[in-house]
C-alpha cells in the first residue's frame, strides 16, 4: 500500500512543505506569535519527522505528545484553524491532489482535542 508520506514525493517533499508552511505560518500575525522563542531550525526539522511519522513514512517520532508540545499555549479554534488553513494552501501550492489534501487535513482534525485549549 502507498503511504501519503510516498505519495507526496518522501521525505524532500515533506521538507519542502514543512519550510513552505513555516513561511506562510511565521507571515501570520494571528499564531506567529506562538514561535517567538523558538529555534525554528529545529522546529523545521521536529515538524518533518512528525509529519512524515503522520503520513506513514519510515521516520520515527521520538518528541513530546501533542499535549506536552502544546501545554500553557492556550491554541484556540481560530488559531488551530489558521495554522490548517496554511498547511491546505501550502499542499495545494505543491500540487498535491484533492484527494491526499483531504487524507491530510482529516489526520489533522483528530489532532484538534490534543491541541486546543492545553
Amino acid at each position: 500500500m502507498t503511504t501519503l508520506y510516498d505519495k507526496l514525493g518522501g521525505e524532500s517533499a515533506i521538507e519542502t512543505a514543512v519550510d513552505t508552511f513555516y513561511d506562510k505560518v511565521l507571515a501570520d500575525e494571528t499564531v506567529n506569535h506562538f514561535f517567538t522563542n523558538t529555534d525554528m531550525t529545529k522546529q523545521r526539522q521536529h515538524q518533518t519527522k512528525f509529519l512524515s511519522y503522520a503520513l506513514g513514512g519510515p521516520h520515527q517520532y521520538s518528541g513530546l505528545s501533542m499535549e506536552k508540545a502544546h501545554e500553557n499555549m492556550n491554541i484556540q479554534p481560530e488559531h488551530f484553524n489558521a495554522i490548517a488553513n496554511h498547511l491546505k494552501a501550502t499542499l495545494e501550492e505543491l500540487n498535491v491532489s484533492d484527494d491526499d489534501i483531504e487524507q491530510v487535513m482529516e489526520k489533522v482534525a483528530t489532532l484538534a482535542p490534543n491541541i486546543m485549549y492545553k
